[in-house]
């Protein structure tokens, strides 16, 4: 199919679907499901007419270009739009681009020190203090579910719900080992030393999307235990929950209610088991197109932290910026991420040309 006849066949169906809920006789079902597609296509749809039009009114200048009388009036015009023409192409491209369901989820955002001890620790805590401003700069919000803070400060652990617009799209790219190269508060030679942490950002699942069953389920109460836990080492607060069938465990303590901590408990479950089926599903998509951004596994190693030389690197896509501390405020962490987004974009719209 020529990419023509793919815009084509969008305008045809776009058109189809007004039609049909037009004629008023669909269920509320069927209804809600024409008026999600309608709606999805119609920013494609307005792509399309834009820039068919821009073309349509490059042909009428082209035209006058040829007429002697008319040329000086149409020259300037035709230069501008001549310009113009390869932005909106590149928009109208970027609006077919295949969509990720989950980018308009709310995310589960996990941080874990990894090599490193205190150190590692203290750099998780860093990385939460960077997608916190971050999460500030974006005007979204940030509620920590479960948090085992090291001896030294820092975590070993931290879990977090993000939320807001678009919170999903932009935090996944995040997902991957983070490594950072500094010496340590503990070394007193003076040597650079190197630690890690993972992250790993999970769309947050809603009750609908994932059904697990009570059979399914182990839940283990018992005590709290550790820093801020005392306030309920009588009572058993803290819940274990286990997926039989997956063997995904959460754990949760955080809170001095056995409710609320199986309510935090099962909804990390539940994004765990959707961001599953997520890389079941892109896995058996990957002969068809691999993201130059990188897999997001957690054992991929996606970006360094360089104290010494005030720089961040991002290895995917072969990005250094010199500004490590407004990176790790969150302030600039953007610039990052938008070039992965243009990478994964530029990746995907290779696909287009075969059109």
């Amino acid at each position: 199919m020529s990419f023509d006849a793919k815009l084509g066949q969008i305008i045809s169906r776009h058109e189809e679907l007004s039609s049909i809920m037009a004629e008023g006789k669909l269920s509320s079902e069927a209804f809600q499901a024409h008026s999600r597609e309608y709606a999805e296509l119609s920013p494609v749809v307005d792509a399309i007419n834009e820039f068919q039009a821009a073309k349509d009114e490059m042909a009428g200048l082209e035209e006058l270009l040829a007429d002697p009388e008319m040329r000086d009036m149409a020259q300037e015009e035709y230069y501008a739009l001549k310009e113009t023409l390869p932005e909106l192409e590149h928009k109208l491209k970027v609006s077919l681009l295949p969509k990720d369901s989950a980018d308009s989820k709310n995310a589960i955002l996990e941080i874990r020190a990894g090599t490193g001890g205190d150190e590692a620790a203290l750099f998780a805590g860093d990385l939460f203090t960077m997608y916190r401003g971050y999460a500030s700069v974006r005007g979204w919000r940030m509620e920590v579910l479960e948090a085992s803070e090291s001896d030294l400060g820092g975590y070993k652990e931290i879990i977090i719900q993000v939320s807001g617009n678009d919170v999903f799209s932009r935090l996944k790219y995040e997902s991957g080992g983070h490594r950072v190269q500094r010496v340590p508060v503990t070394e007193s030679g003076g040597r650079i030393h190197t630690s890690a942490a993972t992250v790993a950002v999970l769309p947050e699942a809603e009750d609908v999307e994932i059904n697990i069953e009570d059979k399914d389920l182990r839940i283990d109460v018992y005590r709290a235990s550790g820093a801020g836990g005392q306030h309920v080492n009588r009572t058993e607060s803290a819940v274990r929950i286990t997926h039989i069938p997956t063997g995904e465990v959460v754990a949760i303590q955080d809170e001095k209610s056995q409710h609320k901590n199986k309510a935090k408990a099962m909804k990390i479950l539940a994004s765990r088991i959707l961001e599953r089926e997520r890389a079941a599903a892109a896995k058996s998509r990957s002969d068809e197109r691999k993201s130059q951004v990188g897999s997001g596994d957690r054992s991929e190693r996606i970006r360094t932290y360089n104290f010494p030389q005030g720089r961040v690197t991002d290895h995917r896509i072969n990005l250094t910026l010199q500004k490590l501390e407004r990176v790790l405020t969150g302030v600039d962490l953007d610039e990052i991420i938008s070039a992965l987004i243009a990478e994964d974009q530029a990746d995907m719209m290779a696909s287009l040309d075969n059109y």
